[in-house]
């Protein structure tokens, strides 16, 4: 490790996806940048996560077993104190971004997703969220 601190250094950031390999390359991203992380790999248990352990920021995939990321989002946002949340989707439907905008998703993102491109908009949001 190099000796400057990762970006998210102190930041709890909660990752859902279904796709272990998705999943796993995230985690090791996120851990290089200073995120403490946890995975899930469906909507039931991202939503008992969140409430377990107040992630600042979840990284949710729209297409998951048990829960979808939709069904998801509604419970996780409708709190005083919920996290950030990022969803990643390969539909590039319109609707399913105006409908995650109605839920209160901080980012909307379509896969493939760039890990840069992820961790850049995570960066963003804990920043611009501890700056107010």
């Amino acid at each position: 490790m190099s000796d400057n601190q990762g970006r998210l250094e102190g930041t709890r950031v909660l990752i859902v996806d279904d796709d272990h390999d998705v999943q796993e390359s995230m985690n090791v991203a996120f851990m290089a940048e200073g995120a403490e992380t946890m995975t899930v790999s469906d909507g039931n248990a991202a939503v008992a996560a969140c409430l377990e352990h107040e992630p600042d920021l979840v990284i949710l995939d729209v297409m998951l077993p048990g829960r979808s990321g939709f069904l998801a989002l509604e419970k996780i946002k409708g709190r005083e104190n919920s996290p950030l949340v990022i969803m990643v989707t390969a539909n590039e439907g319109k609707r399913h971004k105006a409908y995650a905008e109605s839920l209160g998703v901080d980012r909307y993102l379509f896969k493939p997703v760039p890990l840069e491109t992820l961790l850049n908009a995570a960066v963003e949001l804990i920043e611009g969220d501890s700056s107010d």
